[in-house]
């Protein structure tokens, strides 16, 4: 099982890397205003949860609740980290709880729909 969670959070974490860098890249030239740039790291990690529980979990495997949720909320405690060493700024409190608890919900409904196809 946790081979299975490893590889799910690798694979979140690069599509991650990769549509960041795809995303930098489209800033350049479209100029997005600051709510469409919040809106869209938001879809990105919510398809970066999704494709590393696709990962964990498979299609009709057992347990997709349990490791979709561990899978978002590991995710999310990377990212969460992440931010607060590299830009130096510190989010309130109740913005990190916000971020794991969609990666909880996110991980743990996709490992659901996926335990059930």
């Amino acid at each position: 099982m946790w081979l299975r969670l490893l590889k799910g959070l690798g694979a979140a974490l690069l599509v991650t890397v990769a549509g960041v860098a795809v995303f930098a890249l489209l800033m350049q030239w479209l100029r997005p205003a600051e709510n469409v740039v919040r809106i869209i790291n938001q879809v990105l990690k919510l398809l970066s949860i999704g494709v590393g529980v696709w990962v964990c979990v498979g299609r009709g495997s057992e347990g997709g609740l349990l490791k979709g949720a561990l899978v978002g909320l590991l995710y999310m405690a990377i990212g969460v980290g992440m931010y607060a060493l590299l830009s130096g700024q510190s989010a309130p409190p109740s913005a990190y709880v916000a971020d794991l608890c969609m990666g909880i919900a996110g991980g743990g409904i996709t490992g659901m729909i996926l335990s059930n196809l």
